[in-house]
């Protein structure tokens, strides 16, 4: 049986331009130099293994050990929404996971370009370039056992991305074995694509909406500020970048992992 539960964290108003465009690069400044102010205790079953930076390179202070950490596999591509491939891949290392970014046709220093989307008054969000994001493993050697969990980013990259059999595959491989699966914004199009979604509740970018209807899917409404996600077994989904608080925690709850202060 399936368990089913909406999580919400105070909400941020998504229409007030949110965190500003440099935020995820000042961030991982930041937390490389040991600052920031944030002192949680983290537990995520981290081992004796390297913290891995964006590029690739082991973190000041985190010298690589004989065991390896839990990985995580997340899926990005050219126009990947910025903040949604940039933050989980960052706060995902921050709690002890190795958090390996693969895009079909790129090798490991490669990039894809992101597009910022904001909720600024208008029918629609609206869509700026963003970053440059540094692709840290190679898509052709994904082995799905080797994962703990996947991340599936929004934005424009899911539109096709899901053409590519061997990335649904993957998924499909993921969902099989029970293995937690998050999708922000626009990535449940993959997981409509790769056929998993019948007979679940999710949520997603209210645009995704006849989309997911269409899999066979329950939808879950959004709250106003785009803030809450929706758990439905091993499966965690979220409207937008604004629930990053609340997906994340859900996330790595599902991994096994602990988060307290």
């Amino acid at each position: 049986m399936r368990s089913l539960q909406q999580q919400e964290f105070p909400p941020v108003d998504p229409r007030g331009g949110g965190l500003p465009t440099g935020f995820a690069c000042i961030y991982k400044n930041a937390y490389r130099q040991g600052k920031g102010g944030i002192s949680p205790t983290v537990a995520a079953n981290p081992s004796t293994g390297p913290r891995w930076g964006h590029a690739g390179r082991p973190l000041p202070g985190h010298a690589q050990g004989v065991k390896t950490m839990k990985k995580i596999l997340l899926l990005a591509g050219d126009f990947v929404e910025d903040y949604e491939v940039m933050v989980p891949f960052q706060m995902l290392q921050m709690v002890g996971y190795e958090v390996h970014a693969v895009c079909p046709g790129k090798k490991p220093g490669d990039t894809v370009k992101t597009a910022i989307h904001d909720f600024e008054g208008d029918q629609t969000y609206t869509e700026k370039r963003g970053h440059n994001f540094v692709i840290n493993y190679d898509f052709d050697k994904v082995n799905t056992a080797d994962y703990a969990g996947l991340v599936v980013p929004g934005g424009r990259a899911p539109e096709y991305l899901r053409l590519n059999p061997r990335l649904l595959e993957i998924v499909r491989e993921f969902n099989a074995a029970e293995k937690p699966i998050a999708a922000v914004c626009h990535g449940p199009q993959i997981l409509v694509s790769a056929g998993i979604l019948k007979n679940c509740t999710c949520t997603a970018y209210p645009a995704v909406k006849p989309d997911v209807v269409d899999a066979g899917a329950t939808w879950a409404d959004t709250n106003e500020t785009f803030t809450n996600a929706v758990v439905d077994g091993n499966l965690v989904t979220a409207p937008a970048w604004p629930a990053h608080p609340a997906w994340i925690a859900a996330f790595i709850k599902l991994l096994g992992g602990k988060i307290s202060v």
